[in-house]
């Protein structure tokens, strides 16, 4: 069996397609959304996105958890609690699925969006212990190397990795 394929891509120079936003969530303006799917994990769980729009104010639900970060532009998004957040480039939030937004775009953005659907914690768990026990019989290293410890919070005490 051969290792898939690893994928490349310039997510800030990619040309990206139209990818409206549902009419009932926009709230003012004519934004206008673009994107192209970059990469899919071979169970088509996961995916990375590359993603533009233009000025306007929309909401926005999540059916998948998201992770964003901003490559250029602005957006001003306000989560549950009423609370606003600036994101500009270098900037990340992460979204879990089932949330909702208003998302203000001040000035054109585009974003890298990794895209993952959740599972109920029982499956997880039984993932992650069926990872270990084949990687442990495969000699194949587990985790990513990126760490396992507690990752600082922008601003806040430090929260678990996830």
């Amino acid at each position: 069996m051969s290792a898939p394929a690893v994928a490349f891509a310039a997510p800030a120079d990619v040309e990206l397609l139209p990818n409206p936003i549902n009419p009932d969530w926009i709230i003012e303006g004519a934004p206008q959304a673009r994107a192209r799917r970059l990469a899919e994990s071979a169970d088509g769980t996961s995916s990375v996105m590359a993603w533009s729009c233009t000025p306007g104010r929309f909401e926005w639900h999540y059916a998948v958890d998201e992770t964003v970060h901003i490559i250029s532009g602005e957006v001003l998004v306000t989560d549950e609690k009423g609370a606003i957040h600036r994101l500009g480039p270098g900037d990340m939030a992460f979204f879990p699925a089932g949330s909702h937004s208003i998302w203000q775009v001040t000035k054109p953005v585009r974003k890298l969006a990794v895209c993952r659907h959740s599972m109920p914690r029982p499956f997880g768990f039984v993932l992650r212990a069926w990872n270990k026990v084949f990687h442990r019989l495969t000699g194949f290293p587990t985790g990513s190397g990126l760490g396992e410890g507690p990752v600082p919070s922008a601003g806040g005490p430090e929260v678990a990795a996830a």
